[in-house]
């Protein structure tokens, strides 16, 4: 049997910042309350995202990697990873605003956690009115000072605040302290890490334990970039029906699609596997004469073997996010 285009289940997860987006918005099916993040393909231990539909339904990233090998990852993805799948992509609710937060590089998480480090952006898809996302420094300071601008929370007046809106896009790397705002929707795309060192929580009591949760910040110093940036937003252009640069890392490449009428993509020279996230509008993927749908809030893996697909938007003009190594 062949490799075809994969949708997987989602995994679901509680988080006392979580609100009601995923479902109101994007259609996500669960009954829990305070869900926060959709992990819409995963490798992460214990919340392995399984295929939706096909013949391979059932079945994990890690048996999809062992059993197809370059077939499915491409060969110099699986030659660089081997039957790790690199990649982790989440929707993200926050209806109260996360923790101050920051990732350890590669070699620190290998060293400290045996796992990768934590690079990762955010696509901003929904944003209330004066949303914002806190992202790096205004001002450098000294990390012997971090404790006490941590216990009185003045951490946050140190830090960069922008409001966001739709499409707004942000690369943080590992080292960039970082906080998601209320009120915002976003896409994130990271490294398959479940790493992060929670530097300041706003004193609050998670409603689930009775606790406080706990903070890292005795791991965190010698990780966090300390320096200011000038710009922290992603700049892009908005070409139709092209792949258009949104952030080029050494850990993942992303570019977003405005799609309107139909497109044709071949990925027969990529030798890597693509992930297209339908941050905007309604969908038709063709593929070998079949039909997938995908809608805002989907998300679909085109394994390595499957070089070329035609995209067609149902809507006046739809929005993907293109990933790959």
């Amino acid at each position: 049997m062949k490799l075809y285009p994969i949708k997987f289940l989602p995994v679901f997860s509680y988080r006392l910042w979580g609100g009601e987006k995923l479902k109101t918005v994007l259609n996500k099916d669960y009954s829990e309350t305070n869900i926060g993040e959709s992990w819409e393909i995963s490798d992460i231990k214990d919340s392995e995202t399984l295929v939706k539909d096909g013949f391979l339904k059932g079945k994990t990233l890690n048996y999809l990697i062992e059993e197809f090998k370059g077939e499915f990852l491409g060969t110099k993805v699986f030659n660089q990873f081997g039957v790790k799948f690199p990649l982790l992509i989440k929707f993200i609710d926050a209806k109260k605003p996360l923790s101050v937060q920051v990732h350890p590089s590669n070699e620190i998480a290998k060293e400290r956690h045996d796992s990768f480090g934590k690079n990762e952006m955010w696509y901003v898809m929904e944003a209330d009115k004066d949303a914002e996302l806190i992202v790096g420094f205004d001002e450098k300071f000294d990390k012997e000072n971090l404790d006490t601008l941590v216990s009185d929370g003045s951490i946050l007046e140190k830090m960069h605040h922008e409001k966001v809106a739709e499409g707004d896009t942000f690369y943080i790397p590992t080292g960039r302290v970082h906080a998601i705002g209320a009120g915002v929707l976003l896409a994130e795309i990271q490294q398959t890490s479940d790493i992060t060192y929670r530097i300041f929580d706003y004193n609050r009591v998670d409603a689930r334990t009775g606790k406080l949760r706990d903070l890292h910040n005795d791991l965190a110093k010698d990780v966090i970039d300390f320096e200011p940036q000038k710009e922290y937003k992603t700049s892009y252009n908005r070409k139709t029906n092209f792949s258009n640069k949104l952030v080029h890392s050494p850990y993942f490449t992303s570019n977003i699609l405005f799609i309107e009428g139909s497109i044709k993509k071949d990925y027969t020279d990529l030798d890597s596997f693509v992930i297209f996230i339908c941050v905007d509008g309604d969908l038709a993927l063709i593929s070998k004469h079949k039909t997938y749908p995908l809608k805002k809030g989907e998300t679909i893996l085109l394994p390595a073997a499957v070089n070329t697909v035609e995209l067609i938007s149902k809507t006046k003009k739809s929005k993907l996010i293109e990933v790959y190594i």
